[in-house]
């Protein structure tokens, strides 16, 4: 894992986020553990799947970066476990060519995966990426606390719902309904949604889609974004095996586009 300190930037973040890293072999966890300190966060270590719990409900941390093969415990059962009782971001380490963890991973409320061998510069720009979405998330909340003071006002910036055959997309209450029933669609694939709402007909390739909804500087894995949209379309469209609204277009990526 030698180019896993590939990149390292040393800047150092505002406030110092709490780690927790979950990896079982001893080099590549003190390695990592070490790296991430030099940058400014607060890191604590994991060997196994039970110690990763008991440092989760004793640290509380910011983020989670979990190895998939552990002892005790799988990756994949920690991450439901913790999913069940905390919103806290969680990066799957993978080091399989199988395409099963991850999906998995995903399924049960994983924010990301990166997959072994990788740069520690690409392992930190989404770790970045996920704090900066936490922050707008609070810039957001407070912008909101404020304008409930000038409420006219804040009426009258509201955007109005967008209806997508059945289903109805609420853009400033962030909340989806299909037949006038809630749907329960993951945070990250509501943002992917509205994105494509707010661009009809624009075809975006899988790098563009991690890039404006996900934060990423660049492409990565772009499996994350597959299973998101296939996510949407099980929620949307009345046949998700022939999407509707929510198109492919084979080699380049995907598209939002009302049917004629």
């Amino acid at each position: 894992m030698n180019d896993v300190l590939t990149g390292a930037s040393h800047h150092v973040p505002r406030m110092a986020r709490t780690i927790l890293v979950v990896e079982d072999e001893t080099t590549l966890r003190e390695t990592l553990i070490d790296a991430l300190e030099s940058e400014g966060f607060r890191v604590v270590g994991a060997a196994d799947g039970r110690a990763a719990l008991a440092e989760f409900r004793a640290e509380a941390p910011d983020l989670i970066l979990l190895d998939v093969m552990l002892p005790e415990l799988s990756g994949v059962e920690v991450c439901r476990i913790i999913r069940a009782e905390s919103p806290v971001p969680i990066i799957m380490l993978t080091a399989r060519d199988s395409e099963v963890d991850k999906v998995v991973g995903l399924e049960l409320g994983a924010d990301d995966y990166v997959t072994k061998p990788f740069s520690f510069r690409e392992l930190t720009a989404r770790i970045r990426a996920i704090f900066r979405r936490d922050e707008r998330a609070v810039t957001v909340a407070a912008v909101a606390v404020n304008a409930a003071a000038s409420a006219a006002a804040a009426e009258a910036a509201v955007p109005p719902p967008v209806e997508v055959g059945r289903v109805l997309v609420d853009l400033a209450g962030h909340r989806v309904t299909r037949d006038g029933k809630p749907v329960a669609l993951k945070p990250r694939a509501f943002e992917l949604l509205v994105f494509l709402l707010r661009h009809p007909g624009q075809v975006f390739t899988r790098d563009q889609l991690l890039e404006h909804v996900w934060g990423y500087e660049y492409g990565g894995e772009t499996r994350t974004v597959d299973v998101h949209v296939h996510w949407l379309r099980a929620e949307i469209e009345p046949d998700a095996a022939a999407p509707a609204w929510l198109h492919t277009v084979r080699g380049v990526g995907y598209v939002f586009r009302r049917p004629d």
